[in-house]
C-alpha cells in the first residue's frame, strides 16, 4: 500500500471513529453560517430593497426532537450593516439522512450603521425575530452536519432618523455547517 493511501485511510478512520458522546441522547455543536438574499427597509410609506449577505456563528444543543442554539450574525447591504444576536429553537421532523426542520428565534439587533448617501447614523439596539425552514443533511460518518435553510428576520425601529423609525425585513438562503463534539 502506498504511503499516501495509508495516510488517507488513517485520516478517514480517525474522523469517522465517532465523537465522544456518540451514545448520548444529546449533542453539543458549534458552527458557521453564510447566507445571501435581500433586505427591505420600511420607513413610513417608503421602502428600499437591497441585496444582503450574512455571516455568523452558532453554538447549541441537539436533542432527538428539538434543537436549541445561540446565534450571532453580521448582515451587510449597500446601505446598512448590523450585528444580530439570537436564541433559536427548532422542531425536527423524524427522518434518516435528510431531516426537515422548522425554527423560530428571538434576539436583538445592535451595533450597526445606516448610510444611504444622504444620512449616516448608528443603529439603535432593537428587538429582532426570525423564522426558519430548512433541512439538515447528516453525514453519519463525520461529526459534521450541514443545514440548508430559508430565513426571514424582522427587526422594528432600528434607527431614529428625523423622527422616522424604519423596520428591516431580511430574507435569505443560508448554509450552516455544524461540528458535533
Amino acid at each position: 500500500m502506498q504511503l499516501k493511501t495509508c495516510v488517507f485511510l488513517t485520516a478517514i478512520a480517525a474522523l469517522s471513529a465517532g465523537h465522544a458522546n456518540a451514545n448520548m441522547i444529546w449533542d453539543i455543536y458549534a458552527g458557521g453560517v453564510i447566507g445571501a438574499g435581500g433586505m427591505t427597509i420600511f420607513a413610513d410609506d417608503d421602502t428600499d430593497t437591497n441585496a444582503a449577505q450574512s455571516f455568523g456563528a452558532v453554538v447549541g444543543i441537539d436533542i432527538p426532537a428539538f434543537r436549541f442554539e445561540g446565534e450571532y450574525n453580521y448582515i451587510r447591504t449597500s446601505d446598512l450593516n448590523t450585528n444580530i444576536a439570537m436564541v433559536n429553537a427548532y422542531f425536527k421532523m423524524p427522518s434518516t439522512v435528510i431531516k426537515p426542520y422548522l425554527g423560530i428565534g428571538v434576539g436583538a439587533s445592535f451595533s450597526g450603521e445606516y448610510d444611504d448617501n444622504t444620512v449616516n447614523v448608528d443603529l439603535d439596539t432593537s428587538a429582532a425575530y426570525q423564522g426558519m425552514l430548512g433541512v439538515t443533511i447528516d453525514t453519519h460518518v463525520l461529526p459534521v452536519k450541514f443545514d440548508v435553510e430559508g430565513r426571514v428576520l424582522y427587526a422594528p425601529d432600528i434607527v431614529n432618523v428625523a423622527n422616522v423609525k424604519p423596520d428591516i425585513l431580511n430574507y435569505d438562503l443560508r448554509l450552516k455547517v455544524r461540528y458535533v463534539f
